[in-house]
């Protein structure tokens, strides 16, 4: 009968210190464990020492023998820590201690961990490694190396197929050559890779979908969705993945025609894309305006059993807000909830963002409380939008209590600067200059360098220094900061003042692309400079824009139209004069004096040219 050995509690693992009464326990007393559950112990270990103590102590266990897997268990912890020197005499142990020499899994281990660990020429030098213990390399194994040395070296990759594998009589099966495929079509070699498939084909190798679909899909990567579309034809069974990522190339190309008719087609084999695809092909609808083209794939989509998750439901509500069909985007909401799929912040702050952008304020503000009864924390987002809609739609106040909330928060503005600029525009554009300065030195606790530039560039101004100004501005720009409304309004008009008024007027383009609408005294600065320049062409192109909405928020009065109007009048243009002063009329605009003599002189002009030009005969 064999001695009872007590454990010494300095070997047990620590996993295993905390079972009731094991330090007391001798190890003959112990039930084995399992072969599984020594080598979970094994892999759970945090350091390769622990690892190794664990594997010891289960040496002295009664009754227990290791095994290939809990040396392959070793293995694999010892290769993430890299002790290969270990590793080999763990190898070189095996044949002597469980009278077993490793196996194709434990040389497959010891492959992957050299690759994980960069060692190249030891990977290519795997194979000597197996022959030490008088086995030849298996496919398995060849496979193992060639998969390591494509994500490595391609032309490593090819040279070890020509020279170990082919040169042993291995040819290769299909995932061979889906290993060499892929790391063809990593490094853009498309060429090669068709010249690969021709290959496998002459030597009666059946390429799978893998090897379709990874060529395929580097295709596409290349802008060749056509060929890739060809290349589909050649298979014999397309799955569900290369239609995928058809659809999606399609979709990235806006080729919303192509996009719907393989989602068709691929209805028509049984397969249902996955849930990035069909969210892809719903943002493609969206964007052209067929939402309800939407909901019927999405619909269609779930009736095929397949998955929409939340990103896809926050696309149609989303595109349902773009045109302007907030209340079916609620609507949806309320869908998505009863089907189980739980909306998230970004669908909430689609819609505050919806209703910031129509001006429906009150609404906007009824869905970020909601958040808040729904369980769903507000993030930078949420505060950034409700802020800039408050503030813009002149709530200027409510804009203020939400960035108050915003500032108590865990999350806080972390040291984002746009909802204070925010509060700025919203002082612009109530004509608030001497409150909005104030504010911006209010800023200089949270944001000094931004502040300090900005102030910087205002002095340039009043300075009459424009240069200087806009040399400061290019700096900010290049370092990633962001120029706020006041810094743009200054600027514009210190560029109108020197009648630079191309410079004044990219400037405000440049300003209404982040969002920032001039105001009528901006707009009409502008509008004066370039009717000064008799520049009346970009004037009224710039007018016409407006109209369209792109300079909405300018409150365009009687000193929008009256420069244009003068300059046309001046350039004998009466018709288009009046056609201006209709528009000006039917925005319930009121012509001033200035107006009215323009139009009266121009047209009194043109009356007296056809009467003198009566007396000629005809």
């Amino acid at each position: 009968m064999p001695s009872k050995i007590t454990i010494p509690t300095a070997i047990i693992p620590l996993s295993l210190r905390s079972l009731p009464g094991l330090q007391s326990k001798p190890i003959s007393s112990l039930p084995s464990p399992t072969h599984e559950h020594i080598a979970r112990l094994i892999i759970d270990q945090k350091s390769a020492s622990h690892a190794l103590q664990t594997f010891r102590w289960a040496t002295k266990i009664s009754n227990f023998t290791h095994s290939r897997s809990t040396y392959r268990a070793l293995i694999h912890k010892l290769c993430a820590f890299r002790r290969f020197d270990t590793v080999k005499e763990l190898l070189d142990e095996m044949p002597h201690s469980i009278q077993s020499p490793p196996d194709e899994s434990i040389f497959i281990t010891v492959i992957r961990g050299l690759g994980r660990a960069r060692m190249i020429n030891d990977v290519v030098k795997a194979t000597d490694l197996v022959s030490r213990f008088n086995m030849t390399p298996s496919l398995k194994i060849f496979n193992s190396i060639l998969d390591v040395l494509v994500k490595e070296d391609i032309d490593l990759a090819r040279a070890f197929y020509r020279k170990k594998m082919m040169a042993s009589g291995v040819q290769g099966d299909d995932y061979t050559y889906a290993i060499l495929m892929k790391g063809l079509c990593l490094t853009n070699r498309v060429g090669d890779g068709f010249k690969l498939l021709h290959v496998m084909k002459s030597r009666g190798v059946k390429p799978n979908s893998v090897i379709y679909n990874t060529l395929i899909h580097s295709l596409c990567k290349n802008g060749k969705v056509g060929r890739a579309r060809s290349l589909m034809s050649d298979m014999e069974e397309p799955n569900d993945v290369t239609f995928s990522i058809l659809i999606c190339a399609y979709c990235k190309e806006e080729n919303l025609v192509n996009a719907l008719v393989l989602l068709e087609k691929s209805f028509s084999f049984g397969f249902v894309p996955d849930v990035v695809t069909i969210t892809k092909v719903l943002e493609l609808l969206c964007s052209v305006g067929r939402v309800t083209d939407a909901v019927e794939i999405l619909e269609r989509v779930e009736s095929k059993g397949g998955v929409i998750d939340v990103v896809a439901y926050n696309t149609l509500i989303k595109g349902f807000c773009r045109l302007g069909k907030l209340k079916v985007g609620c609507r949806f909401l309320k869908e998505m909830e009863r089907k189980g799929c739980l909306p998230n912040v970004d669908t909430y702050n689609i819609l505050i963002s919806s209703y910031c952008e129509t001006g429906v304020l009150d609404s906007a503000l009824d869905v970020f409380n909601d958040m808040k009864i729904d369980g769903i924390s507000w993030n930078f987002v949420t505060y950034d939008t409700l802020i800039r809609g408050l503030c813009s739609g002149g709530r200027i106040d409510d804009g203020l209590k939400i960035l108050q909330l915003m500032e108590d928060s865990k999350e806080g503005s972390k040291g984002r600067i746009s909802p204070y600029n925010s509060v700025l525009y919203g002082l612009y554009r109530e004509n608030q200059q001497d409150e909005a300065l104030e504010y911006l030195k209010q800023m200089e606790k949270l944001f000094p360098r931004a502040v300090d530039r900005s102030l910087k560039i205002l002095g340039f101004c009043v300075d009459g220094n424009v240069e200087d100004a806009k040399r400061c501005f290019d700096q900010m720009i290049e370092e990633g900061g962001v120029p706020n409304v006041v810094i743009y309004d200054c600027l514009i008009h210190a560029y109108c003042q020197e009648e630079r008024v191309r410079e004044a007027s990219e400037l405000m383009k440049e300003m209404t692309g982040h969002g920032y609408l001039p105001i009528a005294a901006t707009f009409n600065a502008v509008l004066s400079g370039l009717c000064r320049q008799d520049n009346v062409g970009t004037a009224l192109k710039l007018v016409e824009e407006d109209m369209r909405g792109i300079g909405r928020g300018s409150l365009p009065g009687s000193g929008h139209y009256s420069p244009l109007i003068k300059a046309l009048c001046e350039k004998g243009g009466f018709q288009s004069a009046s056609m201006l002063l209709v528009q000006m009329v039917g925005k319930g605009i009121l012509p001033d004096y200035l107006t009215w003599n323009s139009l009266l002189i121009c047209l009194s002009q043109q009356t007296t040219w056809s009467v003198n030009m009566s007396h000629f005969p005809k």
